[in-house]
Order: structure tokens, then sequence, then C-alpha cells
């Protein structure tokens, strides 16, 4: 019975460690950016099994890219505090196992994108995962912009679900992309702040790792939300949203300044943690607004 019993255990610890490798925290906010991108894009009725499809595969390539990426930073994680837990470093998994897992998923989710979505949806989906492994993860170790360029596979999630709802990239994907793309900036930062010890134990060089009294961090952190105010409102100027949606992105991301002015005051970490909430908070709440308003017209 004990020896039935440590194997069940074993397989359970296990199958939480291939979890653990997706990120679900991370993806959770991949797949919301990913059906508003989808619902945007759709001209007509809405066609929910192709749009959970795309969401679908979409969360495939977002978690193969995740397994990949701890493949690629284990020995870094090994020397961050809250990352040393980890599958690869804790040992519960290795290296091989994730670096499989992670490439069968990302196929996976590729070929799913291509049969439902299309090829457009498909090869963002590729770009996404490969710019990301290739160009933002190395980069990490060797220069503060870094977060720049990962700004561009971040951003991309919602250009999949209007390329897979609409079969092109017009002016309102690319409203999407830059939305996402400047709320990367407050959102990251701030993270990046809170654990600016462990990122420098691990030889990763953010921002805060260099910016020791914090002023070049918050002041990227508040031009980049004050940046966010005005292409929050662009859908409406340009005729892709309401008034509606106007004034709520305009008082929402106002709001989300706010935060980052507050947080800058007093750049202590229990404050940097409240500007992280606030921006998992601000995106789920935009995209859901502008949706409203597209069903409110």
């Amino acid at each position: 019975m004990s020896t039935l019993r440590s194997t069940n255990f074993t397989l359970m610890s296990r199958a939480g460690a291939y979890v653990a490798l997706t990120k679900p925290d991370v993806s959770f906010l991949v797949l919301i950016t990913t059906g508003a991108g989808f619902y945007m894009g759709v001209r007509g009725p809405v066609d929910w099994l192709k749009l959970v499809h795309t969401v679908f595969g979409t969360m495939l390539i977002a978690a193969g890219t995740a397994a990949l990426n701890h493949y690629i930073e284990r020995e870094s994680d090994r020397h961050m505090r809250r990352t040393a837990s980890r599958p690869l470093p804790s040992g519960l998994l290795q290296p091989a196992e994730a670096l499989w897992f992670g490439v069968a998923l990302a196929i996976a989710g590729a070929a799913d994108l291509w049969l439902v979505g299309g090829w457009m949806a498909s090869l963002l989906g590729v770009v996404t995962c490969l710019s990301y492994l290739l160009a933002y993860t190395p980069l990490k170790k060797r220069t503060v912009w870094a977060t720049f360029v990962g700004a561009f596979p971040g951003a991309i999630p919602p250009m999949i679900g209007w390329a897979a709802a609409s079969g092109r990239l017009d002016k309102g994907a690319w409203l999407l992309f830059l939305i996402l793309f400047f709320w990367q900036f407050p959102h990251f930062h701030a993270i990046s702040w809170m654990y600016r010890e462990d990122y420098a134990r691990a030889g990763i060089q953010m921002l805060p790792v260099v910016d020791r009294d914090g002023t070049r961090t918050f002041r990227q952190i508040i031009i980049t939300a004050g940046m966010l105010v005005g292409v929050s409102v662009l859908p409406s100027v340009l005729g892709l949203a309401g008034v509606l949606y106007f004034f709520g992105a305009l008082v929402l991301s106002t709001a989300l300044v706010q935060v980052c002015l507050w947080a800058s005051s007093e750049k202590t970490n229990v404050r940097a943690k409240w500007l992280m909430h606030a921006t998992i908070l601000h995106i789920p709440i935009l995209f859901g607004l502008m949706a409203y308003d597209k069903i409110a017209r």
C-alpha cells in the first residue's frame, strides 16, 4: 500500500511539474488577449467553435514556449529564490523532458492554428514563440533593452486571434498590438523591481538591476503608462469602438497612471506589487470593455 501511495505521489508530482512548465498564470493573459482579438476581428456572427480552437492552439504555443523557456533558463533559475523550486532546478524533471514537451506543444499549437485559423494565425504563433526564445530570452543576460525586444512577441497574441477571425491584419489588429505593447512596460518593470535582487544573482540585466535607485525604471513606467492612455482610446478615435469604450478606456488607463505615480513616490516592493496587480486587472477589463462596446453598438 505504501509503495502504491508513493507511486501515485510521484506521478502527481511529475504531472504537476509538467503543468508548472507551461506557466499557467502567464498563459491566462495570453488566452484573454487572443480571444479578445478574435472577437474584435469577427465580421458578422461569431464562430464560437473556431474561437475556442484559436484560443486552444494559442494556448498550446504559449505553453510550449514557456516549457522551452524553462529549458533554456534552467541554470539561471537555480540562482533565483523565486525560481529555484521550478521543475528543472529542483530535479522533478530532466532537461530533455522539458525540451521535448515544449517542442511537442508548440508544434501541436501551430498545427491547430493552421488548420482552424489559417496560415497567417499559425505564422504569427510561430513568430511569437521563436522571437521570445531566440531574441528576448538570450538578451536578458546582455542588455536592459531585452524588455523592449520582448514586448514585441508579447503583444502578438491579439493579432493571432484577429488573423484567425478575419484572415488579415488591418488597423484594428495593430491597435490591439500597440495597446498590449505599451501595457507590458509597467507590468514587467513592476515585477522586475520586486525581484531585482534575484535577477542580479542570476546575472539577468533587467533595468532595475542596473538602476539602483529606480529613477529610470519608474520614469519608464510612468511614460509608457501615459502613452497607454493615448493608444487605448485610439479604437474610438478611428471608428473601431464607440463612446462607451472611449470614456471607459480613458478612466481605466488614467487610473493606471495614478497607480504608477503612487508607486513611484515610494519605490517599495509593496507598492510595486500593487502596481503589478493593477496591470493584471487593467488589460482584461479594457479588452472586455471593448468587446461589450461592440455588442452594445
